[in-house]
């Protein structure tokens, strides 16, 4: 029989998704289950989005551009400079959701077996892009004790080798929701341009932030290292348009722009509707955002105060996104939630989460700790967890 590819083998499973064969026997079996598992938002889509859909009149649904609308690019770019982030329109590629612009960034300035240095716990799929392209993932270990804060600079800067062509972040994080201070971006700058590096940093929740001055520093307001940055965005979170699978590539290096485009061409063009659809929502007005983020800051605030109810529970506050890490009184987080739909309901209910072993890289880390989405009405958070509390209860007793 032919073989599996060695890269196709090493390709890591979704920590998010692997658990859904589980999740729909329980709803065969009758059970409500609580997604906490997956940052699918239930915030309505803008209805400007809506309504360009709806009132689409096109004969043919052609390609696009390769670098996505020109008109969009521009309104994009319009976008970003009201928020004082330093973008034009030429410096953007729009991609098939912001996995393929982190794709297509780590396809560009990496061969194989180069090596990437992430603070871990990271976003599951950046395994899984790596792995695509045949780079290495380089964790840098941060810990729950300090809200997962970027380990200080000199650790970052003793795993640079000759091999090392990157550090990427994600700001603010998943699964983490830490928020990097200017002050570390710069020291990482520091430390790009000491070592002639690229940073990439994942900027998809740049407006989900919850706490009184907080202030997101965009790594395309660094001065001097311009050459050396690549910033990644998406519509999915910001608009709640997960299904429309368009993100954005920008970078001022046009090296970098000129093979990414190459990748875009090969790829043909981003979806033509979902274009449409972005860039309508570009006029969402601002007090969609305000309640938007309201409601989120009250949702996080509800489960972190839930959770801390929970003996053995250790949970840090997270400054933005839509996730947190929770550390439980269990020794396989993996078994734990396999077993909460495989075998546990409250009442015809139970919970699906997201094992945290799956964020990270290094062998044994995160095996007590589950990434949990604060997606949910703040009432379906209270019940899933309240289920979550009894759950621990019944498991550990078993065990």
């Amino acid at each position: 029989m032919p073989t599996i590819s060695h890269k196709g083998r090493n390709m890591p499973e979704s920590p998010i998704r692997k658990l859904a064969p589980y999740a729909d026997i329980a709803k065969q079996k009758g059970h409500k289950v609580y997604h906490l598992n997956i940052g699918q938002p239930d915030i309505k889509t803008p209805e400007v989005a809506i309504e360009a859909v709806k009132n689409i009149d096109l004969s043919i649904i052609e390609y696009s551009p390769s670098a996505g609308y020109e008109s969009y690019r521009k309104k994009l770019a319009q976008f970003y400079q009201r928020q004082n982030v330093n973008v034009n329109s030429e410096d953007i590629i729009v991609t098939t959701g912001g996995s393929e612009a982190l794709l297509f960034a780590l396809a560009t300035i990496t061969d194989p077996g180069d090596e990437i240095i992430i603070p871990e716990p990271f976003y599951a799929n950046y395994h899984a892009f790596a792995s695509s392209t045949s780079a290495t993932v380089i964790p840098v270990i941060s810990t729950i004790d300090s809200g997962f804060a970027l380990p200080s600079i000199e650790e970052v800067e003793k795993l640079i080798t000759e091999k090392t062509k990157a550090i990427l972040i994600c700001n603010p994080g998943n699964p983490t929701g830490y928020l990097y201070s200017e002050t570390e971006i710069k020291q990482l700058a520091g430390l790009i341009k000491k070592h002639d590096l690229y940073l990439i940093a994942d900027e998809v929740y740049r407006e989900f932030l919850y706490d009184g001055d907080d202030v997101h520093f965009s790594v395309m307001n660094l001065e001097n290292v311009q050459q050396n940055v690549i910033m990644v965005d998406s519509v999915s979170k910001r608009y709640s348009m997960c299904g429309a699978r368009i993100g954005c590539l920008i970078t001022k290096n046009k090296a970098v722009l000129a093979t990414v485009m190459k990748f875009a061409q090969a790829r043909l063009s981003p979806p033509t509707i979902e274009q449409i659809a972005c860039e309508a929502a570009i006029d969402t007005p601002q007090s969609y955002f305000d309640e938007v983020i309201s409601e989120y800051k009250s949702r996080r605030d509800t489960l972190i105060t839930e959770l801390n109810k929970i003996e053995g529970v250790i949970v840090t506050k997270p400054k933005g996104a839509f996730y947190c890490i929770a550390q439980l009184p269990i020794a396989d987080s993996d078994d734990f939630a396999q077993w909460l739909l495989e075998s546990y309901n409250l009442n015809g209910e139970t919970v699906m989460i997201a094992p945290a072993k799956g964020f990270y890289s290094t062998p044994g880390m995160g095996l007590n700790q589950v990434r949990i989405a604060y997606v949910l009405n703040k009432k379906d958070l209270i019940s899933a967890v309240n289920i979550l509390k009894e759950a621990l209860l019944v498991y550990n007793a078993k065990k």
